[in-house]
């Protein structure tokens, strides 16, 4: 699936949209759906999880920031949210993840986001999940003023929420639609 982002606002919605659908979604082994996002640098990763977290219970006591120093910020919702940023794992052999990133992806009542997600192994990435991928923008020397985003399945359970996630994401894109 495609969308279009116009604008931060709507990056803020679309995190609006993905937090409580991921909050329900389940594999099969009970966790939940974990989040991957890839895309360079300001292509609106942490506003979108920004969106997300603003989305569910305890949204009040999180403060959304990139976590590119300490590599994983917890947040204080319903679920938690584990927030993790990969840039620096780049070139990093499997198996490799920061440990927390490990505990995460097998936790019932952790929901999972990972920025940078290509700088990790393939063999490190869950079985089951939702990937954004931002594709590279071209350089125009001014700021380009929307996005593309291509959202894919991995796994049953992400294909299913992403299924059940299509009227919602409609509506959203018919919000913010150019």
């Amino acid at each position: 699936m495609r969308l279009y982002i116009p604008d931060q606002y709507g990056t803020l919605a679309l995190g609006a949209v993905l937090g409580p659908a991921l909050a329900g979604g389940r594999t099969a082994s009970g966790g939940l759906v974990p989040l991957l996002l890839s895309g360079p640098l300001g292509s609106g990763k942490t506003t979108l999880v920004r969106g997300l977290v603003t989305a569910l219970p305890g949204a009040e006591q999180a403060e959304v920031s990139s976590p590119s120093f300490n590599l994983v910020n917890i947040y204080p919702t319903t679920p938690r949210v584990a927030h993790f940023d990969l840039y620096r794992a780049a070139g990093a052999a499997a198996g490799s993840a920061p440990e927390e990133y490990y505990d995460a992806l097998e936790a019932q009542d952790v929901l999972l986001v990972a920025e940078w997600v290509e700088n990790l192994p393939r063999a490190d990435w869950p079985l089951e999940a939702l990937l954004l991928t931002w594709p590279q923008m071209a350089p125009t020397g001014a700021e380009q003023a929307g996005r593309t985003l291509e959202i894919r399945a991995w796994g049953k359970a992400a294909a299913d929420l992403l299924e059940a996630l299509a009227p919602r994401l409609n509506t959203w894109e018919k919000e913010f639609q150019r």
